[in-house]
């Protein structure tokens, strides 16, 4: 597995199913989050079972993203075929319904491969060759800021998603350090022995 935190996120261009439902033969991830920030996240396949719940509950928070100026795109290494069937099921009957963001299919696992998340099956409860379940949020600069992957029976928190990118651009403006459990609206920390001395002497008992 790659560490791309302080790296360049690997561009491609591929497969999807655009959030209007439109199917491309060319989705191109930097021209998707050309200056702005972005959220790719990987998960193993369509018509599974926790990953339906991660996807709708991306969707739910899409409008909150793009609020911060944030694109999405899952995704995974089904077709897009495969996604837009995924679509166009109900979601009473297992399926994710309408998106407003990007499925894009990484059949050849070359996306994948990329980002270092590709699972080699091993004592995980992945099956060999699916993308594992990897987030990653990326800065306007196109640089790797934060990433996460978990075994595949834990499905992820989708605010913490919310919550990493507002951090990041609460730094950008103030340049403080965000500390433990930040919440936008919370104080921040100066980087330097009396700032981490005063932020403690005030927080200490809430972290």
């Amino acid at each position: 597995m790659s560490i791309l935190v302080g790296r360049k996120a690997p561009d491609f261009t591929t497969q999807a199913v655009l959030g209007n439902g439109e199917i491309t033969d060319g989705f191109n991830l930097n021209e998707a989050f050309a200056g702005k920030y972005g959220v790719v996240f990987f998960y193993p396949l369509d018509f599974t079972f926790v990953c339906p719940s991660e996807i709708i509950a991306m969707e739910h928070r899409a409008a909150k993203l793009r609020e911060l100026g944030c694109e999405i795109v899952g995704v995974s290494i089904d077709s897009h075929h495969t996604h837009h069937a995924w679509r166009r099921t109900p979601v009473n009957e297992g399926g994710i319904g309408s998106l407003s963001f990007p499925l894009a299919a990484d059949m050849d696992h070359s996306i994948s491969q990329a980002y270092g998340i590709q699972s080699d099956g091993g004592d995980s409860y992945y099956p060999a060759g699916v993308a594992m379940r990897a987030t990653f949020v990326i800065d306007q600069a196109g640089i790797v800021r934060h990433q996460v992957v978990n075994d595949e029976p834990l499905g992820r928190n989708m605010d913490e998603v919310v919550r990493i990118v507002e951090a990041l651009q609460f730094f950008e403006k103030n340049g403080q350090v965000c500390p433990a459990g930040w919440q936008q609206g919370k104080a921040g920390m100066t980087n330097t022995a009396e700032g981490v001395a005063s932020y403690l002497a005030e927080n200490a008992d809430q972290l």
